[in-house]
């Protein structure tokens, strides 16, 4: 399974989103507000569950974080550049 299909998996899984499958969130879609309308608990749950999964350092509270969250695309980006 290729990155982007894992956190998209991850995003399902960790914050219970069980009526939403991998093929419903759209990659470049803003996983916030108009998107897939996550707030910002589950921009917690879902940093916590991307740090133990894929090991990367999130820096809490950073403008840098909050574009990394913007979308799948842009948590690809992130993780692929942490490795």
């Amino acid at each position: 399974m290729n990155i982007e299909k894992q956190i998209k998996q991850l995003i399902i899984e960790s914050l219970d989103l069980e009526d939403i499958s991998i093929e419903d969130i759209e990659t470049q879609a803003p996983l916030f507000n108009d998107g897939l309308g996550l707030d910002s608990i589950d921009a917690l749950e879902l940093g916590l569950a991307i740090k133990k999964k894929f090991e990367v350092k999130i820096e809490a509270n950073s403008e840098e974080t909050k574009q990394h969250f913007y979308s799948v695309a842009t948590l690809v980006n992130f993780i692929e550049s942490q490795k």
